[in-house]
């Protein structure tokens, strides 16, 4: 595994020129943007051409986007599991099946073409949901984070940053023990967990964070423990939350009480921790994440294809819990179809068009999903954040017509990841006219990764 970070080499002094620009709150034409030591210098407007030496980015430009939730091995299930019908449990079946075959080095080769995939879908950062830490049957690994170094290194390969959120999986139910797939998730302990999580090092393309798999997975007596170890660190703890009614009844039955209150009762909520879905919840659940400014991480694509329902989104943003997006299983990796699929299951759920604006689901989309991964500075083209950019064509059969100024409306009710133009990481081109800068051939390496787990 050879690792070139996206902030590797030597500083980046840099002019972009974007021909229309997103500014958070409206479209701005003739906008640059210098960059130095791979963040915002200066952001000049009113400026009618490119100036000399400045690289062009003609469409619309955009602060780069967070995918909050990631599986990446999840990606070698795509068409597989959309081949007769089921459930979450019945999909899960074969997940286990996929994630047995891995080892560190096909694990590399598949998340490096994943996350080049994201790279050419406008995404400049991940957050890896990583559990799968041992050898099948549990045996550690002679470097015991083998496998969530070899998505770091797989990130850095792309070209893309990473929050790898450690996870903790150590029971396969309340009082039962991890079964024989679980194993090689399994620490046995939190204290052992934290103790190899421990190891992992970060840098600026790479930060360390802390999951809590599910409430189902970590007894409830040591849930705090991996709170601290991420408090400790001020790092980000995430946390799969009621995506199933199931998972509630089972703790109902085995603690009498949500899973939200649960994880309330032993210090996991707070505004550093993100809960992934929040789909099955009760009033008091919401209110419980608000107040607390826990966060949400929607992945509506994930959740319609495993049936899972449609989460309560615009009533936990209202009690105070901000809301991002996540490609979860990959089903498909589109931030632009995870955004609209907010706005479109609320207004089905509704019967009411228009719960947010465009410029709310774009925040969504980068600067609350950047934060959520502990890069509360990224998400804004302003002076001294992060200089990662993603452009996005107006002149594509999807986005050709509308006045320039409803540009941000146009990308995120019309656009797709198939009209990214331009990805720009810590201001290096990662992808240049829609081509990935550093993987010639991105379908031919998720094939090839893909056939290496079904062959």
């Amino acid at each position: 595994m050879q690792l070139t970070h996206p902030t590797a080499g030597a500083p980046v002094t840099a002019t972009y020129w974007m021909d229309h620009a997103w500014l958070g709150t409206h479209v701005e034409p003739g906008v640059t943007l210098d960059v130095a030591d791979g963040r915002v210098a200066g952001i000049r407007t009113g400026v009618g051409a490119a100036p000399p030496g400045a690289t062009a980015l003609r469409g619309l430009t955009l602060p780069g986007l967070a995918n909050t939730h990631s599986h990446a091995f999840h990606r070698a299930l795509r068409a597989t599991v959309q081949v007769g019908s089921g459930t979450f449990w019945t999909w899960r079946e074969l997940m286990y099946r996929t994630a047995s075959r891995l080892t560190p080095d096909t694990y590399f080769d598949l998340a490096r073409a994943t996350y080049a995939e994201m790279a050419l879908a406008g995404i400049t950062s991940v957050g890896e949901f990583h559990y799968l830490h041992h050898a099948p049957g549990g045996t550690p690994y002679a470097n015991p984070n083998a496998m969530g170094e070899a998505l770091i290194a797989a990130a850095a390969e792309a070209g893309i940053r990473i929050t790898l959120l450690d996870t903790a999986y150590l029971a396969a139910g309340f009082g039962e023990q991890p079964n024989r797939h679980q194993l090689r998730f399994s620490d046995t302990t939190a204290e052992a967990w934290a103790e190899r999580a421990s190891l992992l090092k970060g840098d600026d393309h790479a930060l360390i964070g802390a999951a809590v798999h599910s409430v189902r997975a970590v007894p409830a007596g040591q849930l705090a423990t991996v709170a601290q170890w991420a408090q400790e660190r001020r790092a980000p703890l995430h946390v799969h939350l009621s995506e199933q009614p199931a998972e509630n009844d089972a703790c109902r039955a085995a603690h009498g009480r949500t899973p939200t209150r649960l994880l309330a009762d032993h210090g996991v909520l707070g505004p550093r921790t993100t809960g992934i879905h929040n789909t099955h919840l009760t009033e008091a659940d919401i209110e419980l994440l608000g107040s607390s400014a826990t966060g949400t991480c929607m992945c509506p694509t994930t959740e319609r294809d495993l049936a899972d329902g449609i989460g309560p989104a615009a009533a936990l943003q209202k009690a105070g819990s901000p809301l991002s997006l996540g490609s979860d299983s990959h089903a498909v990796i589109d931030l632009f179809e995870e955004a609209r699929a907010m706005e479109l299951n609320e207004r089905l759920r509704t019967h009411v068009r228009g719960h947010w604006t465009a410029a709310a689901l774009l925040r969504a989309a980068s600067a609350d999903g950047h934060a959520a991964l502990g890069r509360p500075e990224a998400g804004v083209l302003e002076p001294g954040a992060p200089a990662d950019l993603t452009t996005v064509a107006l002149d594509s059969v999807r986005t050709a017509g509308p006045v320039p100024r409803l540009a941000a409306e146009t990308v995120v009710f019309a656009a797709s990841a198939a009209d990214v133009r331009h990805t720009v990481v810590a201001g290096r081109h990662i992808v240049r006219d829609g081509r990935h800068t550093r993987i010639e051939d991105v379908p031919r390496a998720l094939a090839e990764a893909v056939s290496a787990l079904h062959g």
